[in-house]
């Protein structure tokens, strides 16, 4: 396999690599921004960009957040987007529950393991759910909840999924409710499985790492409809109309935006070096996953 070109400081690459794309597909955390840190000339980088006739689409994995909650930041952060623009973990599970999986009516609720971004995506396409930020589930296990569980007291008879995501509030009585949902025949669906959150300039648990235990309880993984998961490349062409071989993937992450890119066939992926991967892990001979391209930071596009 060939070796990805290093485009930092080279101008005329630079250009080049540009000019046979039509469409950037983004990653947000690790390569706009960690946390609230804005990483340099990343406004300017879009803009240009946008100046040449490129069409950018924000694809992140990160369900904690709706896309009406990114636009927000986007516009905190001063760099100008539409929300339209925005296609997130969340969004993609709940088109995907609406409008492709469309489960008949009672038992097409969904039992929600994450955060408010699931919640307003799942309203936003009318699907009725239950768990998520839920007052009621934020406390410890007590002897009853497990008879009431056990008994089916205690769970709604019209839950038809498991939705699975990045939960700041996780905790056993949550899990455990999900479990008995899923040993009762709910489908099991994750926004993401990434294993960890680069935020803060570190990394701390991902939606995968929250969900483990379910994974392991259940013997069996959940759908993905996050990166690098083709269910979610399907549904962003479906919406875009794009050409693949004219649209770059541009993110920090191997196994998750540079293998989206490379398994959904786009015409090239670019890794930046600010999140989680480093440069050692796809340079060198026996690399199992290899962007086309690299640059230090998204800045550096601006020659």
């Amino acid at each position: 396999m060939s070796q990805p070109k290093y485009l930092t400081g080279d101008k005329a690459g630079i250009e080049e690599f540009l000019s046979r794309f039509d469409v950037f597909l983004f990653d947000c955390d690790g390569v706009l921004w960690s946390g609230d840190h804005l990483f340099p000339n990343v406004a300017q980088t879009l803009e240009m960009l946008r100046s040449k006739g490129k069409r950018v689409v924000f694809v992140t994995n990160n369900s904690t957040k709706s896309r009406a909650d990114y636009k927000k930041k986007f516009d905190k952060m001063g760099i100008p987007c539409d929300v339209e623009e925005v296609f997130g973990s969340a969004y993609s599970a709940a088109v995907y529950i609406a409008r492709i999986l469309k489960l008949p009516a009672p038992k097409n609720k969904v039992y929600v393991l994450g955060e408010t971004g699931i919640e307003q995506e799942l309203d936003a396409e009318g699907v009725p759910h239950i768990g998520g930020t839920d007052p009621s589930l934020r406390r410890d296990i007590e002897p009853e909840d497990f008879t009431n569980m056990a008994n089916g007291s205690a769970l709604d008879p019209d839950v038809g999924v498991v939705l699975a995501g990045l939960d700041f509030h996780v905790n056993y009585l949550k899990l455990a409710m999900g479990f008995a949902y899923l040993q009762r025949g709910a489908k099991f669906l994750a926004t993401n499985t990434d294993s960890t959150l680069p935020t803060a300039h570190s990394l701390f648990l991902g939606a995968g790492s929250v969900g483990a235990p379910l994974v392991n309880a259940l013997g069996r993984e959940p759908l993905s409809l996050g990166k690098p998961s083709q269910a979610m490349m399907d549904a962003i062409e479906g919406k875009f109309h794009f050409d693949r071989s004219r649209a770059c993937m541009v993110g920090d992450r191997l196994n998750t935006d540079i293998q989206f890119g490379i398994e959904g066939k786009l015409g090239g992926t670019l890794a930046v070096l600010t999140g989680v991967s480093k440069k050692e892990d796809f340079l060198g001979e026996g690399k199992e996953t290899v962007p086309m391209a690299y640059v230090d930071q998204l800045g550096d596009l601006l020659g």
